[in-house]
């Protein structure tokens, strides 16, 4: 069966151009849809569960990282594997360094054919790796999990360079943040809180919510650039919109379908984490 992939691309021109280079580069590849924004993207690609996808890394509503953070916690997994995951990206040289630095597949605008032969070779290891037969000593159960596992690595080292490819070059603080400048829930007073008072970071629209024991601030900043600013070993990501105090977490449950959820000391709230930083809690 030829392999099949979705592309997700907010312009048609640009879309139809990788179709064709993708034609050329790679004959027995299927694309079995093209979407033109985020939302649709997953709708799609939970349809049709292909074994590629293309996303563009900038589109409307919902962007390529948030599309295929959503699909990571709804692929499922019981019915196909997860699939290989290339993102499509218009940035500059700065961008191109930090995914060759990691290795991470991608394709420029416009499409270069040499970048793109080298994806599809990428690709094609990929997937004839995933038709491999497991060890006869693995269990079933075991080579699924370890198989989904190798491809939530490649899923979260994607993302984590795409992240960082998508922010402006910037000079890193010299030391991590200690103070935030955050506004209480009315919007009428700025307060300064302290880094060590707070027990989680959440998206939230266009701001992000700031939560301490017994307080909630706003601030405006993305949370892709606090992150940035934040000690790595204090605060961990746990779900593409929420990042928790390693120190607070006082529990780890388990839900009927499998999903994770936290507790933190002083907050009665549950946290859900995203099957990409489920790992961060397997001794647990």
């Amino acid at each position: 069966m030829n392999p099949t992939a979705l592309i997700a691309e907010d312009e048609p021109l640009l879309a139809q151009a990788l179709k064709a280079e993708l034609a050329a580069a790679w004959p027995e590849l299927q694309i079995v849809a093209t979407a033109g924004d985020g939302r649709s993207a997953v709708r799609e690609a939970l349809r049709l569960l292909p074994q590629v996808l293309f996303f563009d890394i900038r589109m409307p509503g919902l962007d390529g990282l948030g599309a295929a953070a959503e699909l990571a916690d709804s692929w499922p997994t019981d019915e196909a594997p997860m699939p290989q995951l290339v993102f499509v990206t218009a940035y500059d040289e700065y961008a191109a360094r930090a995914f060759e630095a990691e290795a991470i597949d991608y394709v420029l605008k416009p499409v270069q054919p040499g970048r793109l032969q080298k994806t599809v070779a990428r690709l094609q290891q990929a997937l004839a790796a995933q038709q491999q037969q497991p060890s006869p000593s693995a269990s079933p159960a075991a080579a699924h999990d370890e198989a989904l596992e190798r491809t939530l690595a490649q899923w979260r080292q994607v993302l984590a360079a795409a992240g960082t490819g998508a922010a402006l070059p910037a000079t890193a603080p010299s030391a991590p943040l200690r103070m935030i400048a955050a506004s209480d829930a009315g919007g009428s007073t700025v307060r300064m809180v302290p880094i060590d008072e707070v027990l989680y970071f959440e998206a939230a629209d266009k701001y992000l919510r700031v939560l301490t024991a017994t307080h909630e601030y706003l601030i405006r900043t993305p949370l892709k650039q606090l992150l940035t600013q934040l000690d790595a070993d204090t605060f961990w990501q746990v779900h593409r919109a929420v990042v928790v105090r390693s120190a607070a977490i006082e529990s780890v449950h388990r839900d009927e379908a499998g999903k994770l959820h936290l507790t933190l000391r002083g907050r009665a709230e549950k946290i859900p984490v995203s099957r990409l930083y489920a790992h961060l809690f397997r001794a647990m």
